[in-house]
């Protein structure tokens, strides 16, 4: 995809016939279009450049699956809600869920009894605040929360699962979370999604809503990201 600007139907190019009716331009590309910068923002945030850096403990990391627990968990109780909603059920795929992988990597990573020392941060308690008031009922609001965490997890997350077994020695348990074998190609599920979300009934108001929402859950993705920075000195590799 270009850098160049892709508009709710608008064309991409202007070779039409006089007459003829402009096509529209794909949801799936103008929602990615309009999620570039502040899905860069939170690639580069700081949190994850320590990461990925190797400035971090194994420790620093887990601080990251502690609080992806709170917010898949209530995603994916979001998901059973919309397994009965003609627009969101398409969107939930039971593969793509990491509530049970965070479960097994959290046992080697924190240890037994975790679920008992961990606490969101404040920015994951408004994570999770969003997610219960705009996933279990609006199907766009779902999608929205959707795309923003199982499309990266696909993606940018594949060089995390790669991280962990580089700098610290991590596979299997500790680094399920990445592993999608069950899904199958990921390159195929991506071009799924995205006739997914262009054949959704949704119309062009919809259409800038769900943008706006995606854009509110990459914010909260930083929020969270930024809380766990802010703690980061005390996990520091040495």
């Amino acid at each position: 995809m270009t850098d160049q600007a892709v508009h709710p139907g608008r064309p991409e190019t202007e070779s039409q016939a006089p007459g003829q009716p402009l096509p529209q331009t794909p949801f799936s590309q103008v929602l990615r279009h309009s999620t570039r910068e502040v899905h860069d923002r939170a690639h580069h945030s700081r949190y994850m450049n320590a990461l990925l850096d190797g400035r971090l403990t194994l420790e620093g990391y887990t601080k990251l699956a502690e609080q992806y627990y709170f917010i898949y968990s209530t995603l994916e109780d979001a998901a059973d809600a919309m397994t009965s909603d003609e627009v969101g059920a398409p969107f939930v795929v039971p593969e793509l869920h990491r509530t049970q992988a965070l479960v097994v990597d959290l046992e080697r990573l924190a240890g037994p009894g975790w679920r008992d020392r961990i606490t969101p941060t404040p920015a994951t308690r408004s994570y999770v605040e969003r997610l219960r008031e705009v996933a279990y009922d609006w199907a766009g609001g779902f999608v929205a929360h959707h795309y923003t965490r199982y499309l990266g997890d696909l993606a940018g997350g594949q060089v995390v699962g790669k991280l962990l077994e580089r700098t610290y020695g991590v596979t299997g348990p500790g680094a399920r979370f990445y592993d999608f074998a069950a899904l199958g190609s990921p390159s195929a599920f991506r071009t799924r999604y995205r006739a997914l979300l262009d054949a959704a009934p949704w119309d062009e108001a919809e259409h800038e809503r769900i943008m706006a929402e995606t854009q509110h859950a990459f914010e909260l993705n930083i929020a969270v990201l930024d809380d766990l920075a802010d703690a980061a000195e005390t996990h520091r590799a040495a």
